[in-house]
């Protein structure tokens, strides 16, 4: 079989924005409410031109979790076991927090695809991001075995993280519209209160 031809630099574009219209629908509508047709037009392109880059919704859908599981994964695996415990922990929430800022449509796109069963991702959450979860509690246990943070189930700790974090992502137009224009930008006030949070449930 002969080699691929590299993509040409038009090529490398048009599949950028495919992407970016499908990331902007499947985090709206989820992956059964997404049509081609929407892509589509989100992307400013034709339909039959969608399909010569990517051959099915599918194929769009696992390119994005695909590249977004990597990225989700980089926050835990940058806690560092040798690290001082409430600086590596809060240091988590802070990325974690960081991310539903800078990723709110991608933190959408991996809360839908939970919600309707994770059939495209459950061999990565039970594969890949259980070892890791696995991994960063016994390390959070060991903390609390040592004295070094207070006694503390290490899964649930995690789970509370990412539902506290993410919550800004995902809930943004209620966190905006409860808090109203005229505050503060809520990851401002977030990371402040989360920290505090964390330090008084922590702190041994």
């Amino acid at each position: 079989m002969k080699p691929s031809h590299p993509r040409t630099r038009i090529q490398r574009r048009n599949r950028e924005t495919i992407l970016e219209a499908a990331l902007d629908v499947f985090s709206q509508q989820g992956f059964r409410g997404a049509t081609l047709d929407q892509i589509a037009r989100k992307a400013g392109l034709s339909k039959p031109n969608l399909l010569y880059y990517f051959p099915s919704k599918e194929a769009m859908h696992e390119t994005l979790l695909a590249g977004l599981l990597d990225t989700w994964l980089a926050p835990l695996r940058a806690l560092d076991p040798e690290g001082e415990p409430l600086d590596e922990i809060l240091g988590y929430v802070h990325r974690k927090l960081l991310m539903s800022r800078d990723f709110p449509r991608e933190s959408r796109l991996f809360a839908n695809e939970i919600l309707q069963g994770a059939e495209r991702i459950r061999p990565t959450l039970e594969g890949e991001l259980k070892s890791l979860v696995d991994e960063t509690a016994a390390v959070i246990a060991g903390w609390a075995r040592a004295g070094r943070i207070a006694p503390v189930d290490p899964y649930h700790l995690i789970f509370s993280i990412w539902a506290l974090t993410q919550h800004y992502a995902d809930f943004d137009v209620q966190v905006r519209a409860v808090l109203g224009e005229d505050k503060e930008d809520p990851f401002e006030g977030a990371d402040r209160h989360l920290a505090m949070l964390f330090r008084r449930l922590l702190a041994p």
